[in-house]
């Protein structure tokens, strides 16, 4: 039996014991979100350079592939990934373990630079569940801030096409939450439907499949090109008319009953999912 397990398993009743079992407990707390600390920084910069883009829906849909993360959990850690790089005295008391990372979570929700050290008085003062209270007053109190930020998402939807030097043609952009699930919903129709259209190609084919050139499968990316060009050609086909919005797609939203009690409960406004 090793010192550790002999200390824990010795006889209460000591308060030196006690106190050095705590002391240890703290201290192994620190170190634990010291390491959530380095791991947010992580996240962000996978995040920031896209590392997921290689066949997954964002960096929340890999971590919860990759780690195992619950994807609640997985949006949640590339969520305060992201706050704390414009939030440095939060992250800073995260790596320290002068905060839990349940305290930074909260905050990160309010938080803005202006509003960062003043946040950072109420972590260091309270428990997670004092803190979780504040942050939910403070968002009654700001109940313009979601409209705001919803704007300033709004805002920031841009969609860059331009042609390399040998022809080729790049596409990227930013696209709001329902738009870009609904583009997401449609790619995925639309390699489907070649796939179905390649499958009935060669299995009523006359050709012998041995006569037939071979090529490698194409890959995740070369497929989601493809269902983008089936889409434009549908659209320009006939023609552009999505009809009302209504039709076109519905947003549902899943809450559990204890939110609908308390509005401003954790995880309410989380992002809602789409169904077409």
């Amino acid at each position: 039996m090793n010192m550790l397990t002999a200390d824990v398993l010795a006889p209460a009743g000591s308060t030196a014991d006690l106190e050095r079992l705590g002391d240890e407990i703290a201290e192994l707390s620190a170190h634990l979100e010291a390491a959530t600390a380095r791991l947010l920084d992580l996240i962000r910069e996978f995040d920031a350079r896209e590392g997921w883009g290689n066949g997954f829906r964002s960096c929340a849909h890999w971590l919860s592939w990759r780690v195992g993360l619950d994807p609640g959990a997985a949006r949640e850690k590339v969520r305060v990934g992201r706050a704390l790089g414009t939030l440095p005295r939060l992250a800073r008391a995260l790596a320290r373990g002068e905060l839990s990372y349940a305290k930074v979570r909260a905050l990160t929700r309010v938080a803005t630079p202006e509003t960062e050290e003043r946040l950072l008085g109420v972590g260091r003062a309270g428990t997670a569940e004092h803190v979780e209270r504040i942050v939910r007053g403070w968002r009654r109190v700001d109940r313009n801030a979601e409209a705001r930020e919803a704007a300033t998402r709004h805002r920031s939807r841009a969609l860059h096409v331009y042609r390399d030097d040998d022809g080729m043609v790049r596409v990227r952009g930013r696209l709001e939450p329902e738009v870009g699930e609904l583009l997401i919903q449609a790619l995925a129709a639309a390699r489907e439907a070649l796939y179905q259209r390649t499958h009935r190609t060669f299995v009523g084919a006359e050709t012998p499949v041995a006569s037939t050139p071979v090529e490698d499968p194409p890959t995740f990316e070369q497929q989601q090109a493809d269902a983008l060009a089936l889409l434009a050609e549908t659209a320009l086909h006939h023609g552009i008319d999505p009809g009302a919005p209504g039709e076109r797609y519905q947003v549902v939203v899943h809450v559990d009953a204890p939110a609908l009690a308390d509005p401003d409960a954790p995880g309410v406004g989380a992002p809602a999912t789409s169904d077409t």
